[in-house]
């Protein structure tokens, strides 16, 4: 124990105070903000500055008009009445920004209407286009029947339905979408970093192997015992990096409030210039959604169990192999154990308490990522995270003890790949 503690500390601090450690710390939630900000932002800021001017021909006689005299933020509509062939060249000179045609028998719904434009406009124009054209189509029938005006305002009326969730309590909002997103979140950076922890655990056994250092430092210390310092010293690694991660998170989240209000104009809802974050927030409706402290825990309780159930499985593959064009065929059936549970992630979101969900999130190859969206979504009972947890803790301990086997033949064998009926022997006769 007390070299396996030694291999531990030394792969920890080595990876800790290293350039990279450091560097991806920092800059990985930088990046992450950045992805989820900017992107929004920017596309905010470009729709508010897009102006469309459309040229319409209008077969029906009647929609042009009242589409050119509709308020629309935005949109200019330009009704004309010339050839097709001159439209079509006043939007390449750039006199429209492109021309919509509204087709005989729109009215009657025996036809609809197209819009042509240089760069083809994308899908918020389009959509925005075709609310227009039917909200005046529907106008123009309920004018034809002489619809009074408190019969359609109860046709425009809409019923919210909120969804509640029954608690012990009561009942509480249900923040279902927001729930299955952090879940979706949470699965999709186990996933990540399995893989990248993993592979890091596998190229410094390739390193330490080419080397030959190991050649050295077997000759005091069991591979059993090299194998599960390693594993654990980069796991430590991961773990301190995952939760400083988590507080920058958590930062960022207790400041979301006061992010959100730079971006809202109080005049929009009736406040003084003056109003507080919180009072603008309040008055635009945005909620956050809640992460439970348990969840948090879980989590980083599965993200450890699945790094070292997986990064045991990387480290033998690195020590069967010289160079990484070897690697790529035994890391095959790993990635594909790593890679089934995002296929089943949208079945756990919408029924994550159908017997496939409850099954998939025991199996340990599984849990680290499917146990976790779970978690994230619903209510799971404890007995069944406990079983999960305790399952992947199993799985751990058999395949650190497989893996040992193989590792300690694997990481003093040179010029060979091995191949599968190879490690099937190994495990018979080590």
């Amino acid at each position: 124990m007390t070299k396996i503690w030694i291999v531990l500390r030394s792969e920890f601090v080595r990876r800790v105070t290293s350039k990279w450690f450091i560097a991806t710390t920092v800059l990985a939630p930088v990046v992450l903000l950045a992805l989820m900000v900017l992107p929004p932002v920017v596309g905010m800021m470009a729709s508010e500055n897009n102006e469309w001017t459309v040229a319409v021909v209008d077969e029906t006689d009647v929609l042009g008009t009242r589409l050119a005299e509709r308020d629309a933020p935005r949109f200019t509509f330009v009704p004309v009445d010339t050839p097709a062939d001159s439209v079509r060249a006043a939007v390449l000179s750039g006199r429209f920004d492109g021309y919509l045609v509204l087709r005989d028998g729109m009215l009657e719904g025996d036809a609809g209407a197209a819009y042509y434009s240089v760069d083809g406009g994308g899908f918020s124009l389009g959509r925005r286009l075709a609310e227009l054209v039917n909200d005046e189509v529907t106008r123009y029938r309920l004018d034809a029947q002489d619809v009074p005006l408190d019969v359609r305002a109860i046709m425009e009326d809409r019923i919210s339905v909120d969804l509640l969730k029954l608690t012990d309590g009561g009942s509480a909002p249900d923040s279902a979408a927001a729930s299955s997103a952090i879940g979706l979140g949470m699965g999709f950076v186990i996933y990540f970093t399995m893989f990248l922890y993993g592979a890091y655990v596998m190229h410094g056994v390739m390193e330490e192997k080419q080397s030959r250092v190991l050649e050295v430092v077997v000759s005091s210390v069991r591979p059993f015992e090299l194998l599960m310092g390693k594993v654990l010293g980069i796991g430590a690694m991961g773990l301190l990096q995952m939760a400083t991660w988590i507080v920058f998170v958590v930062g960022l989240a207790l400041s979301a409030g006061g992010i959100a209000s730079v971006f809202l104009d109080p005049s929009d809802f009736n406040l003084p210039d003056t109003a507080s974050a919180a009072e603008l927030v309040d008055a635009a409706n945005i909620s956050f959604p809640h992460v439970a402290p348990d969840l948090v825990a879980w989590f980083l309780l599965f993200f450890l169990g699945g790094y070292l159930l997986y990064a045991s499985l990387f480290a033998a593959i690195g020590s069967l192999v010289d160079n990484q064009q070897d690697a790529q065929g035994l890391m095959f059936p790993v990635t594909i154990l790593i890679i089934i549970p995002l296929l089943f992630i949208t079945v756990l979101i919408e029924n994550p308490h159908s017997l496939l969900s409850v099954v998939l999130s025991m199996v340990p190859f599984f849990s680290p990522i499917l146990m976790v969206v779970r978690l994230a979504t619903t209510s799971v009972p404890f007995w069944q995270v406990l079983l999960s947890y305790t399952l992947l803790c199993a799985a751990f301990v058999l395949s650190i003890w497989i893996c040992a086997r193989i590792y300690r033949i694997g990481i003093l064998m040179y010029g060979k790949k091995p191949t599968y009926r190879d490690l099937a022997r190994w495990l018979r006769h080590s």
